[in-house]
């Protein structure tokens, strides 16, 4: 067995009441593609959690998450403005352009946020049908640098785009570790802060490959179902994926799984905040960290333990923490960064 990095949230293992969902619902003979009481019951469990009347889509990929909310509510000559930093637009492969058939544009952020400021001029009246107009604002929550979006913030995006006629989408592939490090629910953090379409992420909080997409304005999912089918990210035995949401949300599970994984950052933060010659480059908010440290270091680091180079060539790492990792994890880990940093 490998030892547990910090590589990815990605590539921590599944909660073992997540198994035990999984282990109970695999008895007997269900209707196929989601026509199951256990589905029934997750998504009236997630319109609970949510306290809304959503439409509820759950499927088993994250790219294949935001190619369905995007792909739902969007036309082929449509645009969807991004962040420079967004993974559907470094870390998708052109899927959601793929499917949904028009254009994403990046605007640039900073570390990964957005503010309604720097996307003014991108909604500006066009060239007619020479031009692609706007149809979606799509954020990161948590964004791809770790940073959180703060509820007002939330709001204010929400608020510019609905101004402007647009969708407002958002990635939520960590959207339980931004709860849980805002201390909101998922109600007050979703729909609350005027979100219309939600990818909600379970696969890196502890989940076997399980999203859910969430239209908080079921009118926004006319289409959706047979994106979905499209897509290829219709299950065929849905109740496995289904039953790992009904846990997920039961007694908050996914809040203590996120909160572990925050504070294990927190911790790795403290533990490595002395060491001279490294720096973080924004704000630790969530389980991620994006420390800068010399060449050599992040060389010797590389040869024992399984992390990402964010950015080679500002020496950038990224740290991530899961649900399981564990405080002697953090600790082992940090040493070896002041070993590191000490022998470059």
């Amino acid at each position: 067995m490998m030892d547990r990095g910090f590589a990815s949230d990605n590539a921590s293992g599944v909660h073992p009441r997540i198994l035990e969902a999984i282990a109970a619902a695999n008895h007997g003979h269900v209707p196929a593609y989601g026509d199951d009481p256990i589905t029934a019951r997750a998504v009236d469990t997630i319109r609970q959690s949510f306290a809304c009347d959503a439409e509820v889509l759950f499927c088993f990929g994250g790219t294949g998450a935001n190619v369905l909310a995007l792909a739902a509510v969007t036309r082929p000559y449509q645009a969807v403005l991004c962040a420079d930093s967004a993974h559907v637009w470094n870390s998708e492969c052109a899927a959601p352009e793929h499917f949904f058939g028009g254009k994403l544009i990046p605007v640039t952020s900073q570390f990964g946020k957005l503010e309604p400021g720097g996307l003014a001029a991108h909604v500006s009246p066009g060239r007619g049908v020479h031009q692609s107009p706007v149809r979606v604002l799509t954020i990161t929550q948590p964004t791809e640098w770790g940073t959180l979006y703060s509820v007002a913030e939330l709001r204010a995006l929400a608020a510019f785009a609905h101004a402007h006629g647009l969708v407002l989408h958002v990635d939520g592939a960590r959207f339980a570790n931004a709860a849980a490090a805002l201390g909101t629910t998922l109600a007050e953090l979703g729909p609350g802060c005027g979100i219309d379409v939600l990818s909600f992420g379970g696969t890196k909080n502890g989940l076997l490959g399980a999203e859910a997409v969430i239209f908080f304005d079921p009118a926004l999912a006319e289409e959706a179902a047979y994106v979905r089918k499209q897509a290829t990210q219709l299950a065929s035995k849905m109740r496995f994926l289904s039953a790992q949401f009904l846990a997920y949300l039961e007694d908050d599970l996914w809040r203590d799984l996120a909160g572990h994984a925050n504070a294990m950052a927190t911790r790795l933060a403290a533990a490595v905040g002395d060491v001279g010659g490294l720096e973080f480059v924004c704000p630790v908010e969530c389980n991620m960290l994006f420390p800068r440290l010399p060449a050599a270091a992040l060389t010797r680091l590389h040869e024992h333990h399984h992390f990402h180079t964010w950015d080679e060539a500002a020496s950038i790492a990224r740290w991530v923490t899961s649900f399981d990792t564990t405080a002697d994890d953090v600790d082992r880990f940090a040493e070896a960064v002041r070993e590191a940093v000490v022998a470059r």
